[in-house]
């Protein structure tokens, strides 16, 4: 079996969202031996975000700098590597209300026609659902549903949304809110969320 571990959080070993993905992916090498990992940090090697000549290349045309190129191969290697995981953790913390943009940016790489989605006469196909999406969710504030600043969730909403839309529905958020409202409700949340993580795990121990 292979995991992909994806990072995006800029905050370093700060960072709440790398916290709960390392300690996810610790969960899983323990329930999975033999397990290969293969880390992307988007902090320390972001792919670059899409231009026009991004799409040219796509279509054929051959880059115009070899930094292009570079970073055009760094986009195949990410689907790639996105497509032969069985399992996927993705450190996505909210920033003003959505995802950091270089977790943006890998996500247009994945979101090729052909690959991960097509395009039917019934609408759209996912084509990559055979694989097992866990979020690590970071959120300064209380964004569920039940509150008042859930209209503000572009951040869970557009991650289960567009991995829905890849054919993936087997999608797990592990979530700790309200790590910007003191210490002791950071401790809290960090607490209730690696409670979530033994419980995963727990789980798929049950299912095998």
């Amino acid at each position: 079996m292979k995991l992909l571990h994806v990072d995006s959080s800029i905050l370093g070993p700060a960072s709440v969202s790398r916290q709960l993905s390392e300690a996810i992916v610790a969960a899983e090498l323990k329930a999975h031996p033999g397990l290969e990992v293969e880390r992307l940090d988007l902090a320390t090697h972001a792919i670059g975000h899409l231009t026009g000549r991004h799409l040219a290349a796509a279509q054929g045309a051959a880059p115009e700098t070899p930094a292009l190129a570079d970073d055009v191969a760094a986009g195949n290697d990410a689907l790639e590597a996105f497509l032969a995981a069985d399992i996927v953790v993705v450190g996505a913390p909210m920033y003003n209300f959505s995802i950091p943009s270089q977790l943006k940016a890998w996500i247009d790489r994945l979101a090729v026609a052909g690959r991960t989605f097509r395009y039917t006469e019934y609408g759209p196909q996912g084509l990559a659902g055979d694989k097992h999406v866990i979020i690590a969710s970071s959120r300064g504030g209380f964004y569920g549903a039940e509150t008042a600043m859930a209209a503000l969730d572009h951040q869970e909403t557009y991650l289960r949304s567009i991995f829905n839309f890849f054919g993936v529905n087997d999608i797990t958020f592990i979530r700790a809110e309200g790590v910007a409202l003191g210490d002791e409700q950071r401790e809290q949340s960090l607490a209730a969320a690696r409670a979530d993580i033994s419980k995963l795990t727990q789980t798929q121990k049950l299912a095998a």
